[in-house]
């Protein structure tokens, strides 16, 4: 049995590798929605909502940085032996999200960052996976790769749109029925 989910060593690979950030939201939004759906408090929607929040500072939107860096950060605090369990120093890691919040509070410009990883193993197969991927691990973000940088842009958001529009009809059919 695997230690961790191939989700979250996706992920890793992601967050370190290529940078892509919305690929991480993605890859841990459909696990959370598989494990642990409708949990608002779930260590998976903090580490997606620590993607959401470098996609957003890395395209100068500080605002969204700041409002998910927060919410990440709620999360994570009231997380610390999950951090752990996951192979991540957690007081590095709660130190790094405090610093990270602080930069995007006074509008700096965006800076990679590496998370903590002190399981040895799992650095290893992240690294190795990055390889054959052909990334290379904790290599700064590309700012020329326009597809990465502005992803949300480029996807077709028609399902999105779809049940959005279907969560309303159905809140309006609620508020109608009731007395």
């Amino acid at each position: 049995m695997d230690l961790y989910p191939k989700e979250f060593i996706q992920y890793l690979v992601h967050f370190h590798g290529d940078r892509d950030y919305f690929e991480c939201h993605e890859i841990l939004e459909e696990y959370w929605k598989q494990t642990d759906f409708g949990n608002k408090d779930s260590i998976w929607v903090g580490f997606i909502q620590l993607a959401v929040s470098n996609y957003h500072h890395r395209r100068g939107n500080f605002e969204g940085a700041k409002k998910t860096m927060k919410k990440a950060l709620s999360i994570f605090l009231s997380k610390e032996p999950f951090i752990i369990k996951l192979g991540l120093d957690s007081q590095s890691f709660l130190v790094m999200l405090y610093e990270r919040l602080a930069i995007i509070e006074q509008n700096k410009a965006y800076k990679s960052i590496n998370l903590p990883i002190n399981d040895h193993s799992l650095l290893n197969q992240c690294k190795f996976i990055c390889e054959q991927s052909k990334y290379i691990w904790g290599n700064n973000s590309d700012l020329t790769k326009l597809h990465i940088l502005h992803r949300h842009k480029l996807r077709d958001r028609a399902s999105v749109i779809q049940e959005r529009n279907s969560a309303k009809q159905i809140k309006k059919t609620r508020r109608l029925a009731s007395p």
